[in-house]
């Protein structure tokens, strides 16, 4: 078991080995569309790559959902075959927001063995997830 500081310590190293071995500006947060972002999570038991919707207003929260899913052949066919679509995703603060994501399960951020293989999950993952962002944001936001 680690201490929190001990634990933001190990999270921090892997974030800056991640950002060092596929260095990159990745879009997440830029999406300019308000409440949906493109996301890392790496935790003591899985990674994901995700889209997530949040918008404070559950309309509208719905209606990008809708949007996403009406594009899911496409994004599964040409792009993350493993997607999994979530229009309630409990987030660990109790949030519950829609998401898309792709997972790797049975890894951990405090065992430097799976970070290679995170690593990669993450890049490649990430890597599709933005060309389907950027190659359908007109229809996504129209």
């Amino acid at each position: 078991m680690f201490s929190k500081e001990e634990s933001k310590k190990i999270r921090q190293e892997f974030w800056t080995s991640f950002g060092k071995k596929y260095p990159r500006k990745w879009l997440l947060y830029n999406t300019k569309i308000k409440g949906v972002t493109l996301k890392f999570t790496f935790t003591t038991k899985k990674a994901q790559v995700s889209i997530d919707i949040e918008p404070e207003d559950d309309f509208i929260r719905s209606y990008y959902y809708d949007k996403f899913q009406s594009l899911q052949n496409i994004l599964e066919t040409d792009y993350l075959s493993e997607i999994i679509f979530d229009d309630s995703y409990t987030l660990e603060n109790g949030k519950i927001i829609s998401r898309l994501y792709t997972e790797l399960p049975k890894v951990s951020v405090h065992n430097k063995n799976t970070w290679d293989d995170t690593m990669f999950f993450l890049h490649s993952n990430m890597l599709s997830m933005e060309a389907f962002f950027i190659e359908y944001k007109d229809y996504i936001e129209d």
